[in-house]
């Protein structure tokens, strides 16, 4: 009687489950149909043609494992030493100087045009598809269509997926060939439609402006963003320094720009301890592993790098893989015996217990920010501790003593 009991519960559960599981998947399926249909409508206002509404949006289906990345949050912070390890690597040095010899005369033609050193355009491509070897295998408008029926950043991917049909409708790449990253990211350079629609070049003359499988439309469009984005061809994005003993840790940070001559006043060095190069331009001091690891004076193409990724750590990696392809050297610093990860855990930890002290780091959402940052160095500088801004585990041990 009893297992005749839990068999009849467990058939019973089975489908109910699948019932809900079914009824959910129709409902959402209906609201997907439904919330087509209005964009559509307004693609239609926008000018888009019918026949590329036809052949983008014609059984056009959500993609779940869009949605998934998009919540799938990294476990663990990245580290600098990490992060540069996986991105710079030999092979992709390598490679890059013999792509930069190879594509010699296209890129110097571009460089002409554009004021983009080949060595950066070089370091862009490597560090956005390996050189072109992996653009993503999603389908762009699937993508767009799921994020932006998807209500966390609908308006967002919205304008985006209304830019890609404009691409489309504009013949410059078929449906079948849009493909990208799960977020939407195109091509060898991974624009988003929007940066296409305002920063592609049809470096090949033929009409089309294929960032996918032209090199000259690929190149002359990277050199094109970056150019109209304040890109300076006469500098460098930034160099590897060092500083002195007593060197003031509020000083570090974008937000402090002095002169090269300033900053020779205050005991700063290249690495190998010569002087500053006697240029006028503007600098600022970026410690990306905190007060303990390497040192960096940027400039303004380093700026313009975090207006393609705002990131750090990604526009350190273009302009130190951009070094390396010129036949330039490691980083001199000396790596530590081993860097301590933060999970996102701890992160939302040191954000808690910050704003449980009076200071404030922003949303506790385990992403270290800029507000992060500036609530670490107000704790670490009450502390006593040096101001750098960096999140360590020392420094969670540090902000529990006060918990």
């Amino acid at each position: 009687m009893a297992y005749t009991l839990r068999k009849n519960i467990l058939i019973l559960t089975v489908i109910l489950t699948t019932f809900f599981i079914s009824d959910g998947q129709s409902a959402y399926a209906e609201d997907f149909s439904s919330w087509l249909e209005d964009f559509r409508q307004e693609a239609r206002t926008k000018g888009i043609s019918e026949a590329t509404l036809h052949a983008a949006l014609d059984d056009l289906q959500p993609i779940p494992r869009v949605i998934e990345l998009d919540r799938k949050q990294p476990e663990f912070t990245q580290t600098f030493w990490r992060y540069l390890d996986a991105r710079v690597t030999e092979d992709r040095v390598e490679r890059g100087r013999m792509l930069r010899e190879l594509h010699t005369e296209l890129l110097d033609s571009i460089a002409r045009e554009y004021g983009v050193q080949p060595r950066f355009l070089v370091a862009f491509w490597g560090l956005e598809t390996n050189f072109g070897d992996y653009l993503g295998s999603f389908p762009v408008i699937g993508s767009l269509a799921t994020l932006a029926h998807d209500p966390r950043r609908s308006d967002f991917f919205r304008t985006e997926l209304l830019a890609a049909l404009s691409i489309i409708d504009a013949g410059h790449i078929p449906v079948s060939e849009m493909v990208g990253s799960w977020a939407g990211a195109m091509g060898q350079p991974q624009f988003m439609p929007s940066t296409f629609v305002r920063f592609a070049v049809d470096g090949d003359g033929d009409g089309r402006r294929d960032i996918w499988h032209s090199l000259p439309d690929v190149f002359a469009s990277a050199a094109n963003f970056l150019s109209k984005s304040g890109w300076q061809g006469e500098r460098n994005w930034g160099r590897e320094v060092k500083l002195p003993p007593d060197f003031a840790l509020e000083l570090a940070g974008l937000e402090v720009e002095k002169s090269l001559v300033a900053w020779q006043v205050l005991g700063v060095r290249k690495i190998n301890g010569d002087e500053l190069p006697r240029v006028n331009i503007k600098a600022s001091v970026v410690l990306p592993a905190g007060h303990a690891g390497p040192a960096f004076l940027v400039y303004n193409n380093f700026r313009t790098t975090l207006q393609w990724n705002r990131s750090d750590l990604y526009a350190i990696a273009v302009g130190h893989l951009a070094d390396r392809i010129a036949g330039k050297e490691a980083l001199a610093t000396a790596r530590p015996v081993s860097e301590q990860r933060l999970s996102r855990n701890q992160v939302e930890k040191i954000q808690e217990l910050l704003t449980a002290q009076g200071f404030d780091p922003g949303p506790i959402d385990g992403v270290v920010g800029s507000q992060t940052r500036q609530a670490i160095k107000e704790f670490q500088r009450m502390a006593k501790l040096p101001a750098d801004g960096h999140p360590t585990p020392e420094l969670l041990e540090e902000l529990g003593k006060n918990e």
